[in-house]
């Protein structure tokens, strides 16, 4: 975000929460996005994120007491709390800050009283993970602040643990953890199961990422996420009652007759091969952007569309519909990122070609949806810091 707004909420937390003779720090974290490996990363997946330049900021004060106070300039609330920190149904958006408390605390850590105002210009609901932005972002300054000095690394667990543990969505550690690491002009491939990663540079040329947001966010998200997850684990269960050497749904190589013969339900064995064969696309993107072959990433992204879609049955009508219609455009590649039902599409193409295909879109979107898109141009940028004032 820009310096200016930053300073206009520099003012407002001191309006909100007063001034003092200590001067209240800012840190900022980035969105993301996810190149490939989608609904992966619980599962022990590969995945190749990187952050991007919109963001969460947060100015964090010690505040002398064992009360949190966090004001929210989007929903322009102020919450108090104390211990023992609960999940807040009034405003639930605290809870992806005291989660992050929680959690922190159980690595032994005592968290004192803080005051935290919290800003952002990530679109709610695009899927570019706004919330664990705010994980990370919160981790970060609290153990800066208290002088805690965990890794980076560890920031992203933290987060991960607050949003499985107390704000109840069982999702992997993949947006956390590009969130708190990630590096400008970079992407990361990283093993979710052993949290090994390395930095990817690459050069797109006379080609853009860009984002589309459907602008459509169905209640479903939530729920059938954790109903994937859960389908996944049983389908694991089923497989290694036969196959034993498999630890991860990810590392699996049956056949689908093989995987029929382990007793899959049809949800289930739709599910594994979503996993399975993301894993095989996966390693065409990052080979196709290392050696410039882009018609190949372009050709897996619309696969893992398609897969995500018939597969793992977490798209919707509309962001189909912006994949399809991209695609007889003649778009060099694109998919739904993110939970799914709604969100963004994540577009790679000609940068020549962009006004002819956004004006396209635009027209036809509205014409069937009577919704209007949006379409984000970003650059590639840094994970968790702190921001001079």
């Amino acid at each position: 975000m820009d310096s200016l707004r930053s300073k206009e909420n520099l003012n407002q937390f001191e309006r909100i929460f007063g001034k003092t003779n200590s001067t209240p720090r800012l840190f900022e974290a980035p969105a993301r996005i996810n190149i490939i490996g989608e609904h992966v990363d619980y599962l022990g997946g590969i995945v190749l994120p990187a952050a991007i330049d919109f963001s969460v900021q947060v100015f964090l004060r010690p505040n002398q007491t064992q009360t949190y106070r966090f004001h929210s300039i989007t929903y322009n609330e102020t919450v108090e709390l104390e211990k023992p920190l609960q999940p807040n149904r009034q405003s639930p958006w605290t809870d992806y800050i005291a989660g992050v408390i929680v959690e922190i605390e159980a690595l032994g850590f005592f968290v004192p009283g803080f005051d935290l105002l919290v800003d952002g210009n990530i679109p709610q609901g695009s899927g570019l993970s706004s919330s664990a932005a705010l994980e990370v972002v919160t981790g970060y300054a609290i153990s800066e602040s208290f002088g805690f000095n965990i890794p980076k690394e560890k920031i992203a667990v933290i987060g991960q643990k607050a949003e499985n543990h107390f704000v109840g969505t069982k999702c992997g550690i993949m947006d956390q953890f590009i969130i708190a690491v990630g590096k400008k002009n970079d992407c990361i491939s990283l093993n979710t199961d052993t949290l090994a990663y390395s930095y990817h540079h690459f050069e797109l040329g006379t080609n853009e990422f860009y984002l589309i947001n459907s602008n459509v966010k169905h209640n479903l998200k939530d729920s059938a996420y954790n109903k994937r997850r859960s389908e996944c684990e049983s389908a694991l269960q089923k497989i290694q009652a036969k196959h034993p050497k498999w630890n991860q749904l990810y590392d699996v190589t049956l056949t689908e007759s093989e995987l029929k013969n382990c007793g899959l339900s049809p949800e289930e064995l739709k599910r594994t091969i979503h996993v399975t064969t993301e894993r095989e696309r996966t390693k065409l993107v990052i080979q196709g952007l290392e050696s410039n072959q882009f018609q190949t990433v372009g050709d897996a992204l619309f696969a893992t569309h398609e897969s995500l879609s018939k597969q793992f049955e977490v798209s919707c009508e509309e962001t189909d519909f912006i994949v399809s219609r991209l695609a007889e455009l003649g778009v060099i590649g694109a998919r739904m990122i993110g939970g799914g039902f709604g969100g963004c599409v994540l577009v790679l193409d000609k940068k020549e070609h962009f006004d002819k295909i956004s004006a396209e879109m635009k027209k036809s979107y509205q014409q069937k949806f009577n919704i209007a898109l949006d379409f984000y141009k970003f650059q590639i940028s840094d994970g968790v810091k702190e921001i001079s004032i």
